[in-house]
């Protein structure tokens, strides 16, 4: 779709103003009057509305799903700017497809409206205690979940310690999903099912044990009420979603639509589901959403060539000042890199799956992040390092590592990352922090750089992997090069 050349002024994007759009943006052919909540989704930012409620929408389109409409909702202070800027447009999106050959525009409406966001959550609690809504689901990024170094519930985080003692003013979303099952269960309504939507292996059950185990600490009884009739699906989500800032509000103002709140994407989705849902569920599969069993495998070969794909890429970027992952792939010792680290070291210990073989995989992933289009900054990728290098990358070591298999590469990548957290790129530029955990990863880094073992000796990322001679000598023969003469000749080193 081409911008308004011809002077007219963009349009205020509301439910009134929806004829009035340019021609070529496509719009809700439904009536959204007749439309009344089914799901409550806290964490709305940008994913969730270019991928859950844009499949939402899809269905609305084909006239179903009437009854399952997207009521937000958020737990952090920030969430509040959000919520006034959707109620302002009525809580529509434009949502803006970046093909590489072509750009489309459509405005979804599946969202009719956005809790109050209060530090205690009695709005949230409310609307979650609503029989209307059968499912609650969640964006709260992959380190949202409180979860301590051996999987179980950080009952010493002040969030977690704050909701286990006022259970009735809880902080945290999942205290507030708590107080909301037990408004349910004491008025005989039935539980809501609660959806993970977050790059997690196992979300769904990350999910079920972040919420029974902090129940569990203040309601056995309720604790037990929740595991039997509640139910907690996997799901593989997938979708690069940029975030929004002043180019992306200005071109969609080109495009002839004044929207406070954009998202942009690119032009893939995929979601994969289990069919483990407690109160009936929109026809996801008639949005084009695969519904199976076997969300594992669907998820490890996504989080492990996507995901850690993405890790091996932000840090050198972030160190080498390169801005988005796309310039990342046209730096032709970065793509190199990744290449050589996914065939050799990665693709070994991802199981295919049905329709698609790894190295086809690899081959649409290496195309997605040479999107020309897709403006992903290298910032935001490596954000919250210290909860993506244990979920995406790690793993993968450990298999390698347990197999005999070859690591330099990886060892590579999380030097890469020590090497960013020292928060000075080679440049002599400052990189913002950029991690819940930064202060503890620069301080860290920054003894690294002299003595490599201290960024191994941080066990709530790397449990014992100091003591992994093997593992310890490559890291350190990496990150003591990247140091000496630059991280260029670290991956030419690696790569040649």
């Amino acid at each position: 779709m081409m911008g308004q050349t011809d002077g007219t002024p963009a349009v205020k994007l509301s439910s009134k103003t929806l004829g009035d759009l340019p021609a070529g943006v496509s719009v809700p052919s439904y009536d959204r009057s007749k439309l009344s909540p089914g799901i409550v989704h806290i964490g709305l930012g940008n994913f969730h509305r270019a991928h859950q409620a844009w499949y939402l929408h899809r269905l609305m389109q084909q006239g179903l799903a009437y009854d399952w409409a997207i009521i937000g909702a958020g737990v952090r202070p920030g969430d509040a700017a959000m919520r006034e800027r959707l109620l302002q447009q009525d809580c529509l999106t434009t949502l803006v497809e970046l093909d590489p050959n072509s750009t489309s525009v459509e405005v979804i409406g599946s969202m009719v409206d956005f809790v109050e966001v209060h530090p205690e959550n009695a709005p949230l609690i409310a609307a979650m205690s609503d029989p209307r809504i059968r499912i609650v689901s969640l964006t709260v990024t992959e380190g949202g979940y409180y979860q301590s170094e051996d999987g179980g519930l950080e009952v010493k985080h002040p969030d977690i310690a704050h909701d286990i003692a006022n259970p009735d003013r809880p902080i945290t979303a999942f205290g507030a999903m708590i107080a909301a099952y037990r408004a349910r269960r004491d008025a005989g309504h039935p539980p809501f099912t609660a959806q993970c939507c977050d790059n997690l292996q196992n979300n769904g059950e990350v999910l079920r044990q972040t919420v029974i185990d902090l129940a569990q600490l203040t309601d056995p009884g309720l604790a037990r009420w929740i595991n039997e009739t509640a139910r907690f699906p996997n799901a593989m989500v997938d979708c690069i979603v940029p975030s929004t800032g002043k180019a992306e509000l200005s071109s969609v103002r080109e495009l002839g639509i004044l929207d406070a709140a954009p998202v942009t994407h690119e032009n893939y989705r995929e979601w994969v589901i289990e069919d483990q849902f407690c109160a009936g569920r929109p026809p996801w599969e008639k949005a084009g959403v695969t519904i199976t069993e076997n969300v594992h495998t669907y998820e490890s070969m996504k989080i492990r060539i996507l995901n850690a794909g993405h890790q091996v890429l932000a840090n050198a970027g972030e160190v080498l000042g390169i801005a988005t992952i796309t310039d990342c792939m046209a730096d032709p010792l970065i793509r190199a890199f990744f290449h050589k680290v996914q065939t050799k070291e990665i693709l070994p210990y991802v199981e295919p799956v049905d329709g698609i073989t790894r190295s086809d995989y690899l081959a649409l992933v290496e195309k997605r992040f040479a999107n020309p289009k897709i403006r992903d900054t290298t910032r935001r990728v490596a954000f919250d390092g210290s909860s993506r290098h244990p979920g995406f990358v790690l793993p993968v070591l450990r298999d390698a590592l347990a197999c005999g298999g070859s690591i330099d590469g990886l060892a590579l990548v999380e030097a890469l990352w020590a090497r960013m957290c020292a928060g000075v790129r080679e440049d002599g530029t400052l990189i913002d922090p950029n991690d819940p955990h930064w202060n503890l990863l620069s301080e860290t880094a920054k003894r690294a750089k002299s003595d490599p073992l201290a960024w191994l000796e941080m066990r709530q990322t790397y449990g014992n992997q100091a003591q992994n001679k093997r593992f310890a000598d490559v890291f350190s023969h990496w990150l003591n090069l990247i140091w000496n003469d630059g991280s260029y000749a670290a991956l030419r080193a690696y790569s040649d």
